[in-house]
């Protein structure tokens, strides 16, 4: 990994939407965000199944529910974390393509990344007036932006140099 991405990393990741940044960096500032939260989702997906509410789980099982409440906590810091230095990325990405909005445009996949891992949360709990194909049209809405955004900002050109 080049020195400057590890430098934007070690100053508290990307912290800024300000300034322009290639194709290259985007891609490899993209996959330093996505490595940790992708091992993060998958512990949870594994964890997610053994938790129950504090007033099911009983006094035997305080200490795991605890802790997976714990790690919910931290999860749930890491996603928002993520959201927002991902934004930052991508507006510095988007403004270097020379599209009029950045800021609004990248936007759109944290926002609907957000919106779909909310739909997975919230469904099962409220099923019968949520039927399981809005999750499912959310995550369609949310493939497409992800496509849009790695050819647009993964493969293209800067229009403004």
């Amino acid at each position: 990994m080049p020195g400057a991405l590890l430098k934007r990393a070690a100053r508290f990741g990307f912290r800024t939407d300000q300034g322009l940044i290639d194709a290259k960096t985007w891609r490899q500032g993209s996959v330093l965000l996505a490595v940790p939260l992708a091992v993060l989702t998958f512990i949870w997906l594994l964890w997610a199944p053994f938790v129950r509410p504090l007033a099911e789980a009983g006094p035997p099982s305080y200490p795991e529910a605890l802790a997976a409440y714990g790690f919910l906590l931290i999860y749930g810091f890491a996603v928002l974390f993520g959201a927002i230095a991902h934004y930052n990325l991508s507006v510095k990405r988007w403004r270097d393509r020379g599209w009029t909005f950045p800021e609004a445009t990248a936007a759109l996949l944290p926002l609907s990344a957000l919106f779909s891992g909310a739909a997975h949360l919230v469904q099962p709990r409220v099923a019968d007036v949520m039927p399981y194909w809005h999750v499912l049209l959310m995550d369609l809405a949310l493939a497409a932006v992800i496509a849009w955004n790695a050819v647009e900002l993964g493969w293209l050109g800067g229009r403004s140099k």
